[in-house]
């Protein structure tokens, strides 16, 4: 269905992608495309409704990025071609403003209840690793005692944790923020504890070749039971759950991005709570390098065993599986080939998408759900800006 052949009755299945990044080279010449303007720029592929998936996830794996996608108007190559037009979307009034589904009143969340210059003083009651024997990388599971204080806190938000000791310059160390991986009440249901999903942060210096660490994963990741730790907070409102025990939760986590949904999990289905019955479907798409590195796995898996109707468990093991085009499977790839599914899920009103983990991710399934929209005749980036956004629908929180 690619290049000159092409016939009317099937040009409403063909569409035009604008890429950037590929480059001319032996590498894209073989990929069969047609390519309808080559040159060191944008580049504009034709594309049949049923490869739309697969062709994106080639893209991707050519270090190539989705411009826009235009559906092929009649026989003409042109670039002219209409862009898909956008769903309609009312301006905002004092009566349709406000989110569809809303999460806790944010009046009722707490923020800042101990700042850096006054931090509640814990204790550590917890710290086991969570990466199994073959496993790459060091991450620990940390517990603090907060008896004593008023340091209270709901699912998604972030703790700061101030390492002892001085900077480079002499100063004492900032604080570090941390997803909580905890629900409101604890991992021991008292709601006097919190925990954190700490890894060890290890590099290279790109001069020297010296190995780094950093200072406040290092010390969290060695700190003692019993030991003090300064904590400040909470913060944040941006991955908060909704009220709506209906609803459907999508959750795509890379690595120690798991933080969060591990407390939405917990809360979702590990305890009882006469204010909160989840009935409705949690959805997490968990991305790790190999099968060692998934984080809490024993629990998540007895968990989708437990609840199959409401708790599904994805995985994209980028060392251990590979994707359709034969490299390795990553988060985004995982997407792409659920692609459809989600966009489904996602126009519907009581569907919260949350994203956590490194930023190299957002592109990749920004792409993919690309594609699942243009099938529907809708501009991704658009529906994602207009309806999910202004809903607070669509909580993404990368580093």
């Amino acid at each position: 269905m690619y290049g000159s052949g092409i016939n009317k009755e099937s040009d409403s299945r063909l569409f035009i992608y604008e890429v950037v990044g590929l480059g001319q080279s032996q590498a894209t010449d073989s990929l069969n495309y047609s390519v309808l303007q080559r040159r060191c720029g944008p580049q504009l592929i034709t594309v049949s409704k049923e490869r739309m998936n697969q062709e994106t996830q080639r893209i991707m794996r050519m270090g190539g990025s989705i411009v826009s996608i235009k559906p092929l108007n009649g026989t003409t190559h042109s670039a002219e071609n209409q862009v898909i037009p956008s769903p309609s979307v009312p301006e905002p009034t004092q009566e349709n403003s406000k989110p569809m589904v809303q999460t806790t009143a944010k009046k009722d969340i707490p923020v800042n209840i101990y700042r850096p210059n006054k931090p509640f003083i814990g204790k550590c009651t917890e710290n086991y690793p969570l990466v199994a024997e073959g496993g790459i990388g060091s991450v620990q599971h940390l517990t603090f005692d907060l008896s004593g204080g008023d340091l209270r806190y709901l699912e998604g938000q972030s703790i700061g944790i101030i390492p002892p000791g001085n900077d480079s310059k002499g100063k004492p160390n900032k604080l570090r923020l941390y997803s909580i991986a905890s629900t409101r009440h604890g991992d021991h249901g008292n709601d006097q504890t919190v925990s954190l999903c700490v890894r060890q942060l290890e590099y290279k210096h790109p001069e020297t070749g010296e190995t780094i660490k950093g200072v406040c994963s290092t010390f969290l990741c060695n700190l003692e039971v019993g030991s003090d730790i300064s904590i400040t907070g909470p913060v944040g409102k941006e991955m908060l759950l909704p009220d709506d025990e209906e609803a459907t939760i999508i959750m795509m986590a890379t690595g120690t991005g798991i933080a969060p949904f591990r407390a939405f999990l917990w809360r979702m289905f590990k305890e009882e709570h006469d204010d909160y019955q989840f009935k409705g479907l949690a959805w997490l798409i968990f991305g790790i390098p190999t099968s060692s590195n998934i984080l809490y796995k024993e629990d998540l898996e007895k968990l989708q065993a437990e609840f199959p109707d409401n708790f599904r468990l994805t995985y994209a093991i980028s060392r251990e599986q590979n994707n359709s085009e034969g490299g390795r499977m990553y988060i985004q790839h995982r997407v792409a080939e659920h692609s459809d599914e989600i966009w489904q899920h996602l126009q519907k009103d009581n569907t919260h998408s949350y994203m956590c983990g490194l930023r190299g991710m957002e592109g990749g399934i920004d792409e993919a759900l690309t594609v699942a929209a243009a099938k529907d005749g809708v501009i991704w980036s658009d529906y994602q800006k207009q309806q999910l956004k202004k809903a607070e629908r669509w909580h993404v929180e990368t580093y």
